[in-house]
């Protein structure tokens, strides 16, 4: 049940108990209970919202900023990667093959927030060695979710 409750919730956070409940096969309280201990191991980190930023008035920037270190004797990638996801302009860190090893998402009212962001703060951090920032033109797609969907007539085409 586990997987297949991760998998339901994943894809939407707002389903009620009741409809799991019914998708799962089993009762509400085992559902609950089972929430509380994905919760509790960490397993359930957090619930959010996606937003196409696009079709509001409120002005957002989004980049993706690709970052070489040298890493930390004994420590690795985590220290620095630690440093960094605890600015709170930064969305997400992630550790990358490549040419690169770190991938950190930022998003800010401007370009040039982001700019100062990478100038005065990423590439000063002692580990740091270079960034490249991408800014991001348009979502297409987040999360799995499609951000702006076709509409597609489902009328019947009647010729004479």
């Amino acid at each position: 049940m586990r997987e297949e409750l991760l998998s339901v919730i994943e894809k939407n956070s707002r389903i009620n108990l009741k409809e799991l409940a019914v998708i799962l096969n089993t009762d509400e309280q085992k559902i609950l209970d089972e929430l509380h201990s994905l919760e509790k191991e960490g397993i359930i980190c957090g619930y959010h919202t996606l937003i196409n930023w696009e079709k509001t008035s409120i002005e957002k920037v989004s980049a993706l900023i690709e970052v070489r270190v040298t890493p930390q004797r004994g420590q690795g990638f985590d220290h620095i990667a630690e440093r960094i996801y605890n600015y709170p302009e930064v969305r997400a860190v992630y550790l990358i093959s490549g040419g690169y090893d770190l991938l950190v998402t930022l998003e800010e009212k401007s370009l040039k927030e982001i700019s100062m962001f990478v100038t005065d703060k990423l590439s000063t951090l002692d580990s740091v060695l270079s960034t490249a920032t991408h800014f991001i033109l348009k979502k297409y797609k987040d999360h799995g979710t499609i951000l702006d969907k076709k509409h597609t007539d489902t009328r019947e085409i009647i010729t004479p």
